[in-house]
């Protein structure tokens, strides 16, 4: 597909899951992007400074996605 300047662009921009490393398919309805915010010390949001963890639709079903995401927050310093 052409954007309105000519250039070819990607209708899906494919995505890896943050706990398995695997991609996430385009048809993988059961994936989530979950975007944590950092706060300041009175507890606002800083803009610009989120990050995004993609969980798979397989780690969903096996209910392992709390147990991913606290460890990939843990990983990336954000929760103590």
């Amino acid at each position: 597909m052409e954007n309105i300047h000519g250039e070819l662009v990607d209708l899906f921009v494919p995505r890896k899951c943050a706990a398995t490393g695997r991609l996430i398919e385009a048809k993988d309805h059961a994936s989530v992007q979950i975007a944590i915010a950092e706060v300041d010390d009175n507890g606002k949001i800083i803009p610009g400074q989120t990050k995004n963890v993609p969980i798979s639709g397989t780690v969903r079903h096996q209910a392992e996605s709390d147990d991913s995401l606290n460890r990939i927050l843990q990983e990336q310093g954000l929760r103590s």
